[in-house]
């Protein structure tokens, strides 16, 4: 056990022998940290917090009380092989989070960016790789497998179903189910979502060009509007297009393998 000597350790916290906690870190009443637990720098367990297996938790993010994190991945092909879990920078994980490691058969780590909010209820399957500066909020559930990017929002009672991909800046309305995958920049809605538009109030908040965000405007009646399969509106668009970043993120994500069919517009 080696607990830095400018962290502060709750009287009733249990540290089991092996765990590692970093400087400035506050370990909370009744929290329980497991032996192969590592914590960076002023990371803080409000109280009744249980980290468990190999789980890295990077600087000043914050647990709130009763948030399970680490233990076993529930996944029935599951059989106790070496797998882990990494929590990246200044994450607020609210009460009741779950967040589980990888498996074997998943590449073995669940990996989750910085700077994003976790509210009460969310759950992280395992191998989930999670991008930075994403709002999940309440009673929301990544299944096994889910791959999100950057600057995602979700709203509450979400769902998204294992192996699904989902791009950077997508706005996913509340009691959304997700069963494909989601191109970047799009909103998305429905008990089983269909893409309801582009994420244009989350462009505009993140500054981009008028220019840029009107082009992309274009690309997107192309790709879901014409004839012809998607496949050829997609090449279609490239070549129209291909000097708009935002349009190329798209239509790189729609050229890429993968497992999940993409969501199309509903209507």
């Amino acid at each position: 056990m080696s607990i830095d000597a400018s962290a502060t350790v709750h009287p009733t916290a249990l540290v089991e022998d092996g765990a590692e906690i970093g400087p400035d870190c506050y370990i909370g009443p009744y929290s329980v940290v497991g032996p192969e637990v590592r914590l960076g720098r002023a990371v803080e367990l409000k109280s009744h917090v249980a980290l468990a297996g190999d789980t890295h938790i990077g600087d000043r993010t914050r647990i709130w009380p009763f948030a399970s994190i680490g233990h076993m991945p529930q996944d029935l092909k599951y059989a106790g092989e070496k797998t882990r879990l990494e929590i990246g920078t200044d994450n607020m994980i609210r009460e009741h989070v779950t967040m589980n490691p990888g498996t074997a058969g998943g590449g073995g780590v669940t990996r989750l960016g910085n700077g994003s909010l976790y509210m009460m209820g969310v759950h992280i399957g395992h191998d989930c790789q999670v991008g930075n500066n994403v709002v999940i909020s309440n009673h929301c559930s990544l299944a096994g497998h889910v791959t999100m990017a950057d600057n995602v929002v979700m709203g509450g009672l979400s769902g998204i179903h294992q192996f699904c991909r989902i791009g950077r800046g997508v706005m996913i309305g509340g009691q959304t189910g997700i069963v494909a995958d989601v191109i970047p920049y799009a909103t998305v809605t429905g008990s089983r979502a269909g893409l309801s538009g582009l994420n244009l109030v989350g462009l505009k908040r993140a500054g981009i060009d008028k220019k840029l965000i009107q082009e992309l405007r274009a690309a997107y009646s192309e790709l879901f509007g014409a004839e012809g399969t998607l496949s050829e509106r997609t090449k279609l668009v490239i070549a129209k297009y291909g000097a708009n970043p935002l349009v190329t993120e798209i239509t790189d994500f729609l050229s890429a393998d993968s497992s999940r069919k993409f969501l199309t517009p509903q209507g």
